[in-house]
């Protein structure tokens, strides 16, 4: 066994996973809370924000193939990507900090305000999450092991996002005492430097083992060109974009759905029913902790919504963290692509059901919610698993190798489809008449209603379609890994 397709220790599985912790803390808070944020805390309009984050992706259409670019030209003692990490945690942490800060600026240079932080944090993330996700790719050449490095790394995602899906409405509420844009300031400060500390465990805890062959020449053209023939990499580029188009659609949406439709009494007495009540009596250690966050509801029911919300998302996180653990043996027993599909199909149809529920049945919002969580676990490491496999495909037919330009291929798609999901969110809460904190109308809530449910669930569906035509098979997989150990083995003889 050659050290490139060697099986990593747990404590380097780990310490790359912190990485993707870290990213969560602003991905997540992107995805759930931006647009409500924007909206309800910052102080723009619905459609400004939508416009706010469609163009900032054409900035990523640039600077995504550039860092691509330029991670896999970088030579180092340390190796051509972990550096980035390092060198872009501080800038990467405040600019997240400062995005979700509101200053006591007038309404034109508040837009400007936001457009200048989230441009650059856009940037920041690019620098750091290209050359990190192109990583995987080469801390060793086997695909299980691959998958196994992918399991971890977004355990550690989940188990972040549960965090920050959970906490951070009970957290600005607590922080802020009335005040949301200090308590959000104060949250997402506390997250930036948690999230410091983790990138700087990701550096000194992992090794790069994969090199590109010897006599490979770095042309520009031919990264281009070998990605965009190469059609497990379009194949997965274009389900990407689908997937987060419908991930930041329903989770931008989904917020105004717990606002605005579901029953705030019902959603309190939920909550008291799980445990979740202001007791009477002296507090428990558990009820202690859930205090300590908010997350118990009061008596008035005022608080109804951030906790019933920070609990949804909270469990379903949970469940998804058992979906992420099932996805290496599945995997393992029906292949990558099959596993993918299937995952991405049962969760649309998962997505579209709480449309058809009424408002006040909030246990089984809750139990469709899980359902939903369930179905999608187990593609979330799959698909960095199989962008891995896409650059072994281009190594295996072209004799090259540009790992963070494949990877820097499909983060754009990622982020593309952030963008493109805010913007819709967005559009269609403008177009069907929303306004933030008043009471809405029977059409504006028939929109809310729809951008958490129906709308993603067909973007996840066209996704799954996109991806029958993903050609690399179980046994693909592997006699490519075979092949290409094997080839590796001969040039490291040849070169000795």
């Amino acid at each position: 066994m050659t050290d490139a397709a060697h099986k990593l220790r747990f404590r380097e599985k780990a310490g790359y996973s912190l990485g993707d912790a870290s990213a969560n803390f602003v991905f997540q808070t992107l995805l759930i809370f931006q647009s409500y944020f924007y909206t309800d805390v910052f102080g723009i309009s619905a459609s400004a924000a939508a416009w706010l984050f469609l163009l900032v992706r054409f900035s990523d259409a640039i600077t995504d193939p550039i860092m691509g670019i330029i991670a896999d030209r970088t030579e180092t003692r340390w190796g051509k990507f972990r550096p980035w990490i390092l060198w872009s945690a501080i800038p990467f942490c405040l600019m997240f900090w400062l995005a979700f800060t509101t200053p006591d600026w007038g309404d034109t240079a508040k837009l400007f305000y936001a457009y200048i932080t989230y441009i650059v944090l856009m940037m920041m993330y690019t620098v750091n999450n290209v050359p990190y996700s192109a990583l995987n790719g080469v801390m060793t050449a086997d695909v299980d092991e691959r998958t196994s490095l992918s399991q971890f790394r977004f355990f550690a995602a989940m188990a972040a996002a549960l965090l920050v899906q959970g906490l951070v409405r009970p957290l600005a509420d607590k922080f802020g005492q009335g005040d949301n844009q200090l308590g959000w300031s104060i949250t997402m400060g506390i997250f930036a430097a948690v999230a410091l500390v983790f990138f700087v465990i990701t550096f000194f805890t992992t090794k790069e083992r994969v090199r590109p062959p010897k006599e490979q020449k770095n042309s520009i053209a031919a990264d281009f060109n070998d990605a965009f023939t190469n059609r497990p990499w379009l194949t997965l580029f274009f389900a990407t974009l689908m997937i987060f188009t419908m991930l930041s659609f329903r989770g931008g949406s989904y917020s105004y759905f717990f606002d605005y439709y579901l029953s705030q009494p019902a959603l309190a007495d939920f909550a008291r029913g799980l445990g979740l009540g202001a007791p009477e009596g002296p507090l428990n250690i558990g009820q202690q902790i859930l205090n300590a966050f908010g997350l118990l509801i009061r008596d008035d029911n005022s608080n109804a919504v951030s906790v019933g919300f920070g609990f949804f998302n909270m469990a379903g996180s949970f469940i998804t963290i058992l979906g992420v653990l099932m996805s290496k043996k599945l995997s393992e027993w029906f292949g990558k692509r099959r596993v993918f599909t299937v995952s991405l199909a049962a969760t649309a149809v998962a997505g579209i059901l709480p449309f058809f529920l009424p408002a006040e049945q909030v246990t089984l919002h809750f139990l469709v919610g899980m359902l939903w969580s369930l179905c999608y676990g187990p593609s979330i490491p799959l698909l960095w698993s199989m962008i891995g496999d896409a650059a072994d495909y281009s190594e295996w037919r072209n004799h090259r190798r540009s790992t963070a330009f494949v990877f820097a291929g499909v983060v754009f798609a990622l982020k593309a489809g952030l963008g493109i999901g805010g913007f819709l969110g967005g559009q269609v809460l403008a177009a069907y008449g929303y306004a933030a904190g008043v009471a809405q109308t029977e059409t504006s809530l028939l929109g809310i209603r729809l951008s958490a449910t129906a709308y993603p669930a067909l973007a996840l569906g066209l996704a799954a379609v996109i991806m029958l035509f993903y050609p690399i098979t179980k046994d693909m997989s592997h006699r490519m890994q075979a092949e290409l150990i094997a080839r590796r083995q001969r040039e490291a003889s040849a070169a000795t």
